[in-house]
């Protein structure tokens, strides 16, 4: 088979996937491989992508490689995805896979993001392998990347593939609702900032932000990424690990801290591209990675404003609420008409007047749980994450809930004994539900 490459980091031939990919290649020397260094050379292919639709239509087997950055592809790959689109090569009936590296921090809607856009594409997609940082220098990680590689020639062998994870649907819908305007507070109301990305022509997601900023009583004021001097993606350097400073020097982190998170709540806006918020959303969602793995606007509310058919996108709905989850932010919404938008804005407010934010769902639980190990073992490279995670009690081992460990070990015992679990019967469960009762009696 020919196999095409598509390295979607930005670190070029420094990227830890590309090395399994690499691995591969040297096992199975009886294909012929390529690759096109997309996260890189992103810049390169906007201005021509001759070199890329060659090597795409030549391709028996494309295998996207990337890092998985903040609940999917990195920015660079959203945008080359963009370009395979907009030049027209047909892809229809090759095969696609993916692998990825990353601590597993919601992988799984990474790898959906690649398989809605092969969808799309009319490639027939081979389920892909999700990888651990390390797990190529280690004996398991390598033989699953052999393992994994077996799989895929054997599917591309007998035409086997997934079913296509897009959602069948017919045109999106189209906004055209013009909201009236509610009575504004007094000058000293909240302040809400609305993060949009959008194009000139989109005039659906500014309609909707018309009407939100119409319906909404506090005082709204609008950023749109398009305008931000942006001199490139995040290319994970970890210059900001220590103190927050990014390599960059448009100003973004200051811009990040003193303009957006400053503000009461946050209301994104955008129109769905390529089953997630857009490229250049995707630019700003990575570059806020100067502030690390720290929650720093844990507790502000949040709201969505999208356009297009979002009822068709459960992975990116799936991304929005795990961002809020992970951030302990309340989501008020993520409005899709004109009904949504009314909703989203009672919930915001309600939000604002009784800081109101629900505990965690398994999203912001689990994902928080992976952060705390990860930034515990990497707390002398990662200083600032270290230092934010010992204030805010994120370091919540259970080896550290000793009595309630030595605890399990006596009703473990008594569990494990016939006679005694026997004979302790209905106490076993009165004894559990005991807590419980005492706040209930301290409440009368």
């Amino acid at each position: 088979m020919n196999i095409l490459i598509i390295n979607g980091s930005p670190k070029g031939s420094y990227s830890i996937t590309l090395h399994t990919c690499l691995y591969i290649q040297k096992l199975f020397p009886e294909h012929s491989y390529e690759v096109l260094h997309a996260g890189q050379k992103i810049r390169a292919y906007e201005k021509d992508m001759s070199e890329a639709v060659r090597a795409l239509e030549a391709a028996d087997l494309i295998l996207f490689s990337y890092p998985v950055y903040t609940f999917l592809a990195p920015a660079q790959l959203h945008r080359f995805i963009r370009l395979i689109k907009e030049s027209g090569c047909n892809l229809s009936g090759k095969f696609a896979t993916q692998i990825t590296t990353s601590k597993h921090f919601f992988d799984v809607t990474a790898h959906r993001f690649i398989q809605d856009n092969c969808a799309d594409l009319g490639l027939r997609y081979i389920k892909g392998l999700s990888a651990d940082m390390e797990d190529l220098t280690t004996k398991q990680g390598q033989e699953d990347a052999r393992k994994f590689w077996e799989y895929v020639q054997f599917c591309a062998e007998h035409d086997v593939c997934e079913l296509p994870s897009v959602s069948p649907g017919t045109c999106e819908p189209v906004y055209h609702a013009v909201l009236p305007p509610a009575p504004k507070m007094n000058e000293g109301s909240r302040d809400v900032v609305i993060v949009a990305s959008y194009q000139e022509n989109d005039a659906a997601i500014q309609a909707m932000i018309h009407d939100f900023g119409a319906v909404c009583p506090h005082r709204t004021r609008v950023i749109r990424l398009e305008d931000f001097p942006f001199q490139g993606g995040c290319v994970s350097c970890f210059h900001c690990a220590a103190d927050g400073t990014c390599i960059y020097k448009d100003g973004f982190d200051k811009f990040l801290r003193e303009e957006i998170q400053t503000a009461d709540a946050i209301v994104y806006a955008f129109t769905i591209r390529d089953h997630s918020m857009g490229p250049q959303f995707k630019l700003y969602d990575d570059r806020q990675f100067c502030n690390g793995h720290r929650t720093v606007t844990m507790g502000m509310p949040m709201g969505y404003l999208i356009a297009g058919g979002l009822s068709r996108e459960e992975n990116l709905r799936t991304v929005i609420e795990a961002r809020c989850e992970v951030g302990n932010n309340f989501l008020c919404g993520m409005a899709n008409d004109s009904d949504g938008i009314q909703a989203m804005n009672t919930r915001l407010n309600y939000a604002l007047d009784h800081s109101y934010v629900q505990p965690q769902n398994f999203y912001g639980v689990g994902g928080m749980k992976i952060f705390r190990d990860l930034i515990y073992i990497m707390r002398g490279l990662m200083r600032a994450d270290h230092k934010f995670y010992k204030q805010h009690g994120i370091y919540d081992f259970p080896q550290k809930k000793r009595g309630q460990m030595i605890m399990m070990i006596f009703v473990g015992a008594l569990m494990n004994n016939p006679k005694l679990r026997a004979k302790a019967g209905k106490q076993i469960n009165e004894g559990m539900i005991a807590p419980y009762r005492k706040v209930l009696e301290q409440m009368k």
